[in-house]
Parts: structure tokens; sequence; C-alpha cells
């Protein structure tokens, strides 16, 4: 199944960048309706009409992941919902998969046709000039296949999570959320922020303690790439809640394990980590005032983030509180873990798919899922 020919993309893709349509925040609060609006990394807004409707593939336009790559550059979008002007909007074609090109443009190296220092840009132009490694539309059907077996689980498992989230969130809203506020973060928890440590530490060779620079190593509850520094300054614990103290201002992660931070992030350690989490994700409002802050861009300092006011409960309620939401982040954690997993061995196959090393037609996935999760 090997694909030593290149193709030009746009010799196989129906582009549909015409329908797109940027609006204003401002005309957007007068439109709020129930369709997805998206742009460069995903959805920005919900609208109440629509432009799109069926199954799509969105390529970035612009913007500073175009080179990073720490998310997606190419996202599916299906249903009805509308585009901006920062994303490329690619219809099916009868030769390509749009399965099989969301993976391959995910691991290929666009850099010779992103264009733009300051502001990366792939245009439309340079898109349609890509030349990628396109097998038949029948090889390009069969992986297909095969990814979106691992596609499916990575969403029920999100989808999973969210309503856990949200099982929680009510719970802690229905416990808490009448009282009164009578202490601040700092009685609640203990806060890290400090300096990163010195960038000629870092590395990507597992040397050092793993260490989060900011937001852009995570996505919700797990980690989208591993950095490592020598020379570890801020540590966080496994369970800390770990906060962006820069725009967005409040977006929250947790800690999977041991771990350096830089110096857009906060540490949150408590004793009872779940009643921490949920306690700040109820405290999101707040956080959110602070992304008008600072000269360049919003931020909170460390002083502004431990008077945050709070309503603190008796010990009682919080461990009562703790006894139910534990055994769920439990879950949501073990959920992410096999995501991750999944996300990783899809990854790996990929390119042995495309090479011909792994035959699609003989690949027994229950085999292949009990042989390699382990290892990722």
């Amino acid at each position: 199944m090997a694909c030593e020919q290149l193709t030009r993309l746009g010799d196989v893709i129906e582009l549909e960048d015409v329908k797109r349509e940027p609006i204003s925040s401002r005309d957007r609060k007068d439109r709020k309706g129930s369709y997805p609006y998206y742009g460069a990394q995903g959805i920005v807004d919900y609208l109440d009409d629509y432009t799109y409707e069926g199954d799509y593939l969105l390529v970035a336009e612009d913007g500073e992941n175009l080179r990073s790559r720490k998310n997606p550059i190419a996202n599916a979008a299906s249903g009805k919902f509308r585009v901006n002007n920062h994303a490329h909007v690619i219809a099916e074609s009868e030769k390509c998969n749009l399965v099989f090109l969301r993976h391959l443009l995910n691991m290929t190296d666009i850099s010779a046709y992103v264009t733009g220092s300051t502001q990366p840009k792939l245009s439309q132009s340079n898109l349609c000039a890509m030349k990628l490694p396109l097998p038949s539309m029948a090889e390009q059907n069969a992986i297909a296949n095969v990814l979106s077996l691992f596609d499916r689980k990575i969403e029920l498992n999100n989808q999973l999570n969210d309503y856990l989230e949200q099982l929680v969130d009510g719970k802690f809203q229905e416990l808490f959320g009448g009282l009164n506020f009578n202490a601040t973060l700092s009685d609640v928890a203990e806060i890290t922020m400090r300096q990163s440590p010195a960038g000629s530490s870092y590395n990507e060779e597992g040397a050092g303690i793993i260490f989060y620079q900011g937001r852009g190593e995570f996505g919700w509850r797990f980690p989208k790439r591993r950095l490592y520094t020598t020379e570890p300054k801020r540590l966080a614990c496994e369970g800390d809640v770990l906060m962006s103290v820069r725009a967005p201002v409040g977006d929250l992660n947790v800690a999977f394990e041991n771990c350096c931070i830089g110096r857009g992030l906060a540490a949150i350690h408590s004793e009872t980590p779940s009643f921490a989490l949920y306690l700040m994700r109820f405290l999101k409002p707040q956080l959110e005032a602070y992304n008008g802050e600072g000269t360049v861009f919003g931020s909170i300092n460390g002083k502004a983030l431990k008077s945050l006011e709070v309503a603190l409960p008796s010990h009682n309620e919080v461990m009562q509180f703790e006894s139910f939401a534990a055994p769920i982040d439990a879950l949501i954690r073990s959920n992410e873990n096999e995501t991750r997993k999944l996300n990783n061995l899809r990854n790996y196959l990929l390119p042995k798919l495309m090479s011909g090393e792994i035959d699609v037609s003989k690949v027994d996935l229950t085999q292949l899922t009990n042989n390699h999760l382990a290892d990722y």
C-alpha cells in the first residue's frame, strides 16, 4: 500500500471558501443561536443561521499554530455551521477522503507552504499547491475506516467526560452556589507562582523533569506535548489544578504527574483536589475579568489570585463534596489516559499504513490495541 507519487492537493479537493463570512464580535451579539461559527482552531461562537451543511474539513489559514503545531491545523466540521475567513473549507470529493486527509495534514510538515514571520499564513494558493503522498481512493477509504474507529472512541470519551464534569459542576452549585463569600483563595489552597526555568534548560529528550510553559502545552486534563527541564524552579504536584495566568486567564487543567511549570501557569494545591478544581471552575466569571488587564495582554498576578473572594464551606461539607467528586474525577482521568494512548497509537499507525509497512486489509484492531496501548 505504499504511495510513492506526490499529488497536488488542489487537483483532488473541492475548496468552498467562497461561502466564508467574517462577522465581528459586536455583530455576533445580536445573532446568537445554535449553529456553530468556526475559526482557525475551532468554534468561536454560536449564531442564528448557517451557510454550510454536511461534512467538511477546516484547515487553518492563519495564526501562530501553523508554525508551532501545538494544536491540529485540520479539523472536521459537520452538520449546519458558519466559518469565518481564518479557515479554509474543504468538501469531500471523489478523489480525496476527508478523514484520511485530516490525519495526513496534521502529521505533515507544511512549513514550506506557510508564509509570514509575524502572522503565519497558509494562503489558498499554497494550500492547493501542496504535494502530498495520496494513495488510491480505495486505500484512502480503508485507512480512514481504521482511523475512524479511534476517532469515534476518542469522541465518546470526550462526550462522557463532558457529561461527568457537568454532573459535578451541578453538585458543586447545589451545595455551595448560595453561600456568601467569606474567605479568599489563599485560605483554601496553596498557590505557586514564580519565574520559569532558563530556556537553555528545555529539552524534548526526557532529561530532567516534565515542564509545562503555559496553556499551549495542554488540552483539557492532559498534555498535548512534552517538554523537560533540567533546572526546575516551580514545582506542581500530581493532582494540582493548573491555571493559565495569562490571556485567556482562567483556563484550567490538572497535573497528571509531578512537574515544573512556567510563569504562564499557577499551581493550586489542596488536600481536597476535586473541591479545588470545581471551585476554580465556579470562579471562572471572576477570572475572566482579568482578560482585560495588562498592558499587552490579559493577566493576573499572584496577589490578585490569592485574594480572590470565595465561599469557604465547613470541613464536613467539603469532605461530602470530595467523596462525591473524587471517584468521578478518577474516571475522567482514566478516560483521558485512554484517549491519550489512542491518540498516540493512531498517530503511530498512520505513517506505517501510508508506507505499506502495515497492510490495512490485515489490521486486527483488537490484537493491535491489546499489544500496543500499554506502550503509549
